[in-house]
């Protein structure tokens, strides 16, 4: 092996380690390189976190949670540093100096913090060492009256060059922002396109907006299109650098959320965890190719998949989004929704809009298409009371191991086992820390069976309002494969 492919293996593994979400392509050899690979933990990931509210009355919650790593090693920190809306070349010295708002010193147990009023600040964060593996940031703020008032629940995210959003809006009303948050030293240019049931939606000053370094910038959707929209799809993609995107969305009538973005355009979409008692669901899909799509829909019911009646097909045309309202289509029963292709497996996005309660006291949830909990899963900041695991199989009979985590303050760590028949939901109450006081985490590793996806619902009611959020909880990525001989490397520097 020469020097240069060496150095290139050598560059591409500690690539994998400091981004904490890439993987290595095996060399030249296929399935017999693949098989070679060993995953290891990664040394180092980021998290961002959206600036939580413009309200007065907003009290935001921050949880971080790392899962101990079996040959993590020790040592490292996670911390989340304030994220400037603006930063000129002073603010940027500054941040150099600037006190950590939250920091976690070891794995296994949260960390939590807290912020009122509309000047919680975005959030910038990096964990490393034994910390850096599937660490995990909740974000619940809860906004008591006004638009947007209910539980607005988001997962910090990893930077990325690309995202998708169905189900975002501009329609009267309505006020959606997508916060872009830039972590690294460099400028970031992202451009915003928009899509509509009729394609493409004209937006030129979605096009080439810049991202300072360090910094976080707002952007109000409505103020990218001529008239309103319902219905649409965003497509958020960085020309250069990356960012973490998120979308916050308010409704004057039916409360608001975070929208998270969809998983990766596929031909078959898992969407987990619409609650029984939901009143309304809304399903919004979008075919990024060239290609129409025709999907079947079904729920995942908790005896079996069944088709909504009025609703066994949706067709997708190539570059327009599709919407279709499924009402109260679970019925009083917990379900997930399955799209999978009639014939042609065309990749598609898709997202949920849930509504719980009725009249004055209706509030809204979102529910991406989302990846299965693979290895591990971690979701943080759930309650004694209140917090739901919804758990999907939408092929054959899987069984997942989950954990509920020591207390912030105080508790021990619990366990518990669940089998997901192929094609159904289960829902249940997760296992809670013996005697929990504070938040805790929940970590889902996949044992045996087919693939499952899972959502958690967190449910805080005030004043007669159901108010909740939802977070899906896929594969953390907390290893990378690193290829043989990238291993046979290691073992001769040493």
């Amino acid at each position: 092996m020469n020097r240069t492919t060496v150095s290139l293996i050598a560059a591409t593994a500690a690539l994998a380690a400091v981004t904490g979400f890439a993987s290595v392509n095996a060399p030249d050899g296929g399935d017999d390189a693949a098989k070679t690979a060993k995953r290891l933990p990664v040394e180092r990931t980021s998290l961002l976190c959206p600036e939580p509210s413009t309200s007065d009355l907003a009290e935001t919650s921050y949880t971080a949670f790392t899962p101990s790593s079996e040959g993590a090693g020790s040592g490292g920190k996670a911390e989340l540093l304030p994220a400037p809306k603006v930063l000129t070349d002073t603010a940027k010295e500054r941040t150099k100096g600037l006190k950590p708002f939250l920091t976690q010193k070891s794995p296994g147990k949260p960390v939590t913090g807290e912020e009122s009023g509309a000047e919680a600040p975005a959030l910038v964060g990096s964990a490393d060492g034994a910390l850096a593996p599937g660490w995990t940031v909740q974000q619940t703020t809860t906004v008591s009256a006004g638009s947007g008032r209910g539980v607005q629940g988001a997962n910090c995210v990893a930077p990325d060059t690309e995202f998708w959003f169905p189900g975002a809006s501009t329609a009267k009303g309505r006020s959606d922002y997508i916060h872009l948050t830039n972590p690294d030293d460099s400028a970031a240019v992202v451009d915003v396109e928009l899509y509509g049931r009729d394609g493409s939606i004209k937006a030129d000053v979605g096009q080439s907006i810049q991202i300072q370094p360090h910094s976080s910038v707002p952007v109000l959707l409505s103020t990218l299109t001529g008239k309103p929209y319902t219905n649409i799809t965003m497509h958020v993609a960085a020309r250069s650098g990356r960012v973490a995107a998120a979308v916050h969305s308010s409704d004057d009538k039916l409360g608001g959320d975070w929208l998270p973005a969809s998983t990766d355009p596929a031909p078959s979409l898992v969407l987990p965890g619409i609650p029984k008692d939901a009143t309304s669901v809304r399903l919004v899909a979008f075919a990024p190719g060239s290609d129409d799509a025709d999907l079947k829909v079904r729920l995942a019911s908790p005896t079996g998949a069944i088709t909504p009646a009025g609703h066994e097909t949706l067709h997708v045309k190539s570059g327009m989004t599709a919407a279709v309202d499924l009402g109260d289509v679970t019925r009083g029963e917990a379900g997930s929704l399955l799209l999978t292709p009639t014939e042609d497996a065309v990749p598609v996005v898709a997202g949920l809009r849930v509504t719980r309660g009725k009249g004055d006291k209706q509030e809204t949830a979102f529910i991406p298409a989302t990846s299965a909990v693979g290895a591990r899963a971690t979701v943080a900041d759930n309650r004694a009371k209140g917090s739901a695991l919804s758990l999907v199989a939408p092929g054959e009979t899987g069984r997942v191991k989950v954990t509920a985590s020591a207390g912030s303050e105080a508790g021990e760590p619990v366990s518990k086992t669940y089998t997901v028949k192929g094609g159904t939901t289960l829902a249940v109450d997760p296992p809670v820390p013996s005697g929990l006081k504070g938040s805790y985490a929940l970590t889902l590793e996949t044992e045996s069976g087919g693939p499952v996806h899972a959502a958690r619902m967190l449910e805080l009611p005030e004043n007669g309002i159901p108010m909740f959020t939802i977070q899906t909880v896929p594969d953390d990525r907390g290893t990378v494969a690193v290829p043989k001989a990238e291993q046979d490397l290691e073992v001769l520097q040493k």
